[in-house]
């Protein structure tokens, strides 16, 4: 119940500042087998995603709908699909990332070898696999920024050695300034440019 008091103030209900709960972790025995890498989680998409170092490895969910994508999703690309799958069998392309295959694949919830995949792509993982993990897209940029600055200050410079002849051309036809007037009035030359006032 919110309480007032004789100010225009107005007290918060108690229940208010509680605690929130937190939502239960989707598939904890998974981050349990990788604890000795020092996985992070984030969420991600309402589900909680892994990484280890700079890559992200796994995506847990268990969301009400559609409970088909339900599981561990693995981080691997297309070029991967056919040597893990003799490693999963279930394994297969997530249907919230749209229709035909996808690079991201999922170990489902509902598969009766499930926990026995995810641990198996947990021993993957920890055995440093290259088929499973991906360097997220904006720190593959950042990695890659020297080299792109490297190649937009080129770019630039070349540019600019384009542009310094149409600049001399420009300075040729700019009018004289006083003192080359007063220069060539010296030297008993004439001055082709008259200044105006």
């Amino acid at each position: 119940m919110i309480k007032r008091s004789g100010s225009s103030r107005v007290a918060p209900a108690d229940d208010v500042f509680a605690a929130r709960k937190r939502k239960p972790v989707p598939h904890e025995f998974v981050l349990d087998a990788l604890a000795p890498l020092g996985p992070e989680t984030r969420p991600m998409f309402g589900c909680l995603a892994v990484y280890v170092e700079d890559k992200i490895v796994l995506i847990l969910r268990d969301k009400p709908a559609p409970a088909q994508d339900n599981g561990v999703w693995l981080a691997t690309t297309e070029e991967h699909h056919a040597a893990l799958r003799p490693d999963f069998p279930s394994m297969r392309s997530i249907e919230v990332l749209g229709s035909g295959v996808t690079g991201w694949q999922v170990l489902p919830a509902d598969a009766p070898d499930f926990e026995e995949a995810a641990l198996r792509a947990c021993a993957l993982i920890e055995a440093g696999d290259p088929r499973i993990g991906k360097v997220p897209g904006e720190r593959r940029k950042r990695g890659e920024a020297p080299a792109k600055r490297a190649v937009k200050k080129a770019a630039a410079k070349k540019a600019a050695v384009k542009k310094a002849p149409a600049k001399k051309a420009a300075a040729k036809k700019a009018p004289a300034t006083k003192a080359a007037v007063t220069s060539a009035a010296k030297s008993g030359g004439k001055a082709t440019a008259k200044r105006r006032s």
